[in-house]
């Protein structure tokens, strides 16, 4: 009997051929729809990338650190494992983040700032009056458009330089005379990526933890949540919190313990549906996680240095939210006494005993009460950029985090509308 197996690469080259005499004869394209010419290359298995900067995650953090990244002169590519930024506020559907104020004034812009009150406007929102102090911390949580929010941040990305690779993660790290090695893996994709400095935005600090880097976690972690709107439509850039089931146990850890995770808040989510007697509206395609693993740095930011608002000595960014921590009987915030302001030090971003490597975002260097405040969206996306601002400064005196000057960093971070703490 005769074969007709038709391999991949046959396939491709049958696909786009017949495609091409489709579109030059009886198919008519829709007006306005975007064709996409065939790069050479397109069916090789294999890609070769060599940076100045390598951020992987290209969540809160992450999409602010590699902005930073290339508009400070960096050669920047960004790794995220799922197919769009934004994390938290994107794929979790925590739509509305905070907090970029404290007692009547702003205490985080910059990038961040940029992309979250340009979503608001080209959406037709409106902005909190951080001039004011709410009676509640949550007022002044900034609604944002979880669908638009994306495509700006893709849209600074590509304005700024960076290059994104979707559907990829780290497979193997290797030590090199100049920096780094990191196999990626994708599907039908193996990129070898050659990089200075590595920015490790997986929330969880994978990267830290393929070097073996000494990490942070209790035994028990804050559940995860997975949002949803029953029986009326989710107004999105409108509504702020919108309704969501606990996931106790939930672990972002790998691809088995998410998967577990996922599959637990659906199977709630349909218990509840069939006894509410209501229409599901709005569900988000992930749930979204709160607490992993935390850098052992070379500082560790305790709940005292925290709740007093301990200004450090290398501090380059402020935070602002409640000690929140979520628990099976739920969540009590506990408010900062007032004036309090924390702030994050450089050195909480860097693992302790590392080279040409740092952190950004939830994974901060941190005890776990400390951590139940630093981990929201605007204190993430602050210690993105200042991630950001050290690695490329860090390429251009070919140095590492730790032995930048402070004031070159913070005259970058100032330079780029960021607002630096002062003692």
């Amino acid at each position: 009997m005769k074969d007709n197996h038709i391999g991949r690469r046959q396939f491709m080259h049958y696909t786009s051929a017949g495609l091409a005499l489709a579109g030059s004869s009886t198919v008519a394209h829709a007006a306005g729809a975007a064709v996409l010419p065939r790069a050479t290359g397109d069916t090789d298995d294999s890609a070769r990338s060599e940076t100045d900067v390598l951020v992987v995650g290209g969540g809160t953090a992450g999409t602010i650190a590699a902005i930073q990244s290339a508009r400070a002169g960096a050669k920047t590519l960004l790794i995220e494992r799922g197919s769009k930024l934004g994390g938290t506020t994107t794929t979790g559907g925590v739509a509305f983040p905070g907090l970029f104020d404290a007692w009547g004034k702003q205490i985080i812009a910059g990038i961040g700032w940029e992309l979250v009150k340009e979503s608001v406007e080209l959406d037709g929102g409106t902005l909190p009056d951080f001039s004011k102090v709410p009676q509640a911390h949550w007022m002044n949580q900034v609604k944002v458009n979880q669908f638009l929010y994306p495509l700006l941040a893709e849209e600074k990305c590509e304005q700024a330089g960076v290059q994104l690779a979707y559907y990829e993660s780290p497979d193997s790290i290797t030590r090199t005379a100049n920096g780094w090695q990191v196999d990626c893996g994708g599907f039908g994709t193996r990129r070898r990526v050659l990089c200075k400095q590595i920015i490790d935005c997986t929330g969880g600090a994978e990267v830290v933890g393929m070097l073996n880097l000494p990490r942070l976690r209790e035994e028990e972690t804050q559940p995860g949540s997975m949002l949803f709107s029953l029986g009326k439509p989710y107004k999105t850039g409108r509504t702020g919190g919108i309704d969501a089931i606990y996931i106790h146990g939930a672990d972002s850890t790998n691809s088995r313990t998410v998967t577990k995770a996922n599959l637990k808040g659906r199977k709630d989510l349909l218990a509840k549906i069939r006894t509410s007697g209501k229409r599901l509206m709005h569900m988000q395609p992930e749930a979204s996680f709160r607490e992993s693993y935390r850098i052992q740095g070379e500082t560790v930011i305790t709940v005292d240095d925290y709740t007093s608002g301990r200004v450090f000595d290398d501090a380059l960014c402020y935070a602002f939210y409640p000690v929140d921590l979520h628990t099976k009987n739920g969540v009590r915030p506990k408010p900062l006494s007032r004036g309090t302001v924390p702030t994050i030090p450089l050195s909480a971003l860097v693992p302790t005993g590392s080279r040409d490597i740092m952190v950004a975002g939830r994974c901060v260097s941190s005890d776990r009460l400390a951590n139940s405040g630093l981990r929201v969206q605007a204190s993430c996306m602050a210690m993105g950029q200042a991630a950001g601002a050290t690695a490329a400064l860090a390429v251009q005196t070919e140095s590492t985090p730790l032995n930048v000057p402070l004031k070159a960093i913070r005259d970058m971070l100032s330079k780029h509308d960021a607002i630096v703490p002062t003692g």
